[in-house]
């Protein structure tokens, strides 16, 4: 024991600065631990996600239900026994996952996608997104971004909807979801694309999914894999090129998320992506003054 009241002899000295490196070692340890651990809550259900999606990519169906629906019951359990909240959260964002490709699934629809399939895969997934949006503590941006800089965005979005659009169109092509450009047709395209596709998928995937990934791996980490959650769950679309297409949109989505923090204007760029891919640009061909 060192006295208090004399110098610690150089005995004691040589054994205090032997038992340093042993507790740096601990630490270490410890951290190398809780490090492991956080890659395995978060690897797992990436890397089930994934296989899943492959499986749908390869008409695989039943086989993907059965990994969606075990991943699900596994998170849904996760999310009421563990008890670090870091955990619970990520596990809630990865539920919204499967959710939604169930619920695609489901739909008789999913093999002939047209307008209004939209509207039935993408509206039951508001129950569990609000939710999740109000345990988590999801904001819907910055107030003064919102209040003072969305209305100067808006012509940064269409062009940016276009650029991608028109990018899209050349590398994977696509028909229109509408018969023609109407008013009526263009205006029923616009709410669906923006206030409903768009909205449920920026949030999932950017203010849910990101944020919580982004707290675990950084930035860097969490933009990348919530992109490429982002193009691999585009795998029914029965295309790689989608897949790597939309990794890249929900990489430049990502990086003006984490940039700007602001959910409407990710939300108008992804909306408007969608209208002109799917919408103006096959009714009137593409090389709308760009390319």
């Amino acid at each position: 024991m060192v006295s208090l009241d004399s110098p610690p002899s150089e005995i004691e000295i040589k054994n205090i600065a032997l038992l340093e490196p042993v507790k740096t070692f601990e630490i270490l340890t410890e951290e190398k631990i809780e490090f492991l651990k956080k890659m395995f809550y978060t690897g797992t259900p990436i890397i089930t996600i994934i296989l899943s999606e492959l499986l749908i990519f390869e008409g695989r169906l039943e086989e993907a239900v059965i990994a969606y629906t075990l991943l699900l019951l596994i998170l849904s359990f996760s999310i009421t026994v563990i008890k670090k909240p870091e955990v619970r959260e990520i596990h809630q964002a990865f539920l919204l996952l499967p959710i939604f490709r169930l619920v695609n699934l489901s739909m008789p629809i999913f093999s002939e996608i047209n307008l209004y399939s939209f509207v039935f895969i993408y509206a039951p997934l508001t129950i569990p997104l609000v939710i999740a949006i109000s345990y988590q503590k999801t904001t819907f941006g910055k107030k003064e971004y919102i209040s003072k800089k969305i209305l100067s965005q808006v012509p940064l979005a269409i062009l940016t909807g276009l650029v991608f659009g028109e990018a899209g169109y050349m590398v994977i092509g696509n028909r229109s979801l509408i018969q023609d450009l109407s008013p009526a047709n263009v205006l029923l395209f616009i709410i669906i694309m923006i206030f409903i596709v768009g909205l449920i998928e920026e949030f999932i995937f950017r203010a849910i999914l990101q944020k919580r990934l982004e707290k675990l791996l950084g930035s860097t980490g969490g933009i990348l894999l919530a992109s490429l959650l982002f193009g691999i769950m585009h795998s029914g679309y029965g295309t790689p090129f989608e897949m790597v297409f939309a990794f890249f949109v929900g990489g430049f989505l990502g990086y003006c998320f984490h940039r700007t923090k602001s959910l409407p204007f990710v939300i108008m760029i992804n909306g408007l992506i969608n209208i002109f891919l799917f919408g103006i640009i096959p009714n009137l061909g593409p090389g709308l003054g760009l390319m």
